[in-house]
C-alpha cells in the first residue's frame, strides 16, 4: 500500500490547508511534517489499517472517503465515516497501544502518514498543534454526544443530520448542491442509527421532494436543498 515517496507535489503550507489538524502550526513544524510524510494508497474496499495494529504512524486523508469500523461477531459495526483533510490513528500513536477498530476504504483512498516518533515530538515542541489537536478530539466527543441525544428521534432526522455533518465536513460544493460519496446503506444505517430498512424509505423521500439526487454514475449523493436538510437536521 505505500510508496517510498509521495507523487504528490505538496509544500510545507499544503498541510495547514488540506487538513485543518494542522491549520495553526508554525512553519518549521509544518516543513518538518512535509518533508517526512509518506504517501499510501488503497483501493476501494480494502482495510487501510488493521485493528489491533501498533500505533506506528498517523493517517492523513488526501482524498476519498473511508469508515472506522469494530469487529462484532463474525461482522463489523461501523462507527464514523472519514472523508478529505481528516485524520485517524492518534489514539493508538498517544496511548502506545494496539487500535481496537480497523478502517476500510470506501472509496479508492489518498493518505499521508506522518511517523509516531515525529509526531509526538511535533505536539511537545508546537503548543498551536497541542491546541489543535485537543479542540479536535473535543469536538469529536461532541458529534458523539450529539447521535446519543438524537437516539430517540424520527429515523428521518437522524438520516438527514447524518447527512448534513457528512456534507459540512468532507462535501464538495457544486453551485448551490454539496456531493458526497454515495456511502453504502448499511454504513449509513449504522452511523445514522436506524434500522437498514429504513434508509432506502428515507432517501427515496427526500428525494420525491428534490431535496436530494443518487447519482449511480457519479458515485455520489448530491444535496440539492440545502436549507431544508439543515432546518430538517436540526429539528433533533
Amino acid at each position: 500500500m505505500s510508496s517510498p515517496a509521495s507523487p504528490l507535489t505538496l509544500e510545507p503550507k499544503d498541510f495547514s490547508e488540506l487538513f485543518p489538524l494542522f491549520k495553526d502550526a508554525s512553519p518549521e513544524t509544518l516543513k518538518k511534517l512535509q518533508e517526512s510524510a509518506i504517501f499510501n494508497e488503497c483501493p476501494a474496499g480494502r482495510t487501510v489499517l488493521m485493528e489491533d495494529s501498533w500505533g506506528n504512524a498517523v493517517y492523513l486523508i488526501v482524498s476519498g472517503w473511508a469508515k472506522v469500523r469494530v469487529q462484532a461477531g463474525d461482522d463489523y459495526v461501523t462507527l464514523v465515516i472519514l472523508g478529505k483533510g481528516e485524520y485517524f490513528g492518534e489514539m493508538a500513536v498517544l496511548n502506545e497501544s494496539p487500535r481496537s477498530t480497523d478502517v476500510a476504504a470506501l472509496s479508492k483512498v489518498e493518505l499521508l502518514s506522518i511517523p509516531a516518533q515525529l509526531f509526538i515530538q511535533s505536539l511537545f515542541k508546537d503548543p498551536q498543534l497541542h491546541h489543535r489537536l485537543l479542540q479536535s478530539m473535543v469536538e469529536r466527543l461532541k458529534q458523539t454526544q450529539k447521535r446519543f441525544q438524537l437516539r430517540n428521534k424520527a429515523p428521518g432526522i437522524k438520516m438527514v443530520y447524518t447527512l448534513i455533518g457528512l456534507a459540512d465536513a468532507y462535501g464538495d460544493h457544486r453551485g448551490n448542491s454539496i456531493e458526497i460519496f454515495n456511502i453504502p446503506e448499511t454504513d449509513l444505517a449504522a452511523i445514522a442509527d436506524i434500522k437498514l430498512a429504513e434508509v432506502g424509505k428515507i432517501m427515496s423521500k427526500l428525494a420525491a421532494r428534490n431535496w436530494l439526487t443518487i447519482d449511480t454514475d457519479k458515485d455520489v449523493i448530491r444535496l440539492l436543498d440545502i436549507k431544508s436538510l439543515r432546518h430538517l437536521s436540526k429539528l433533533g
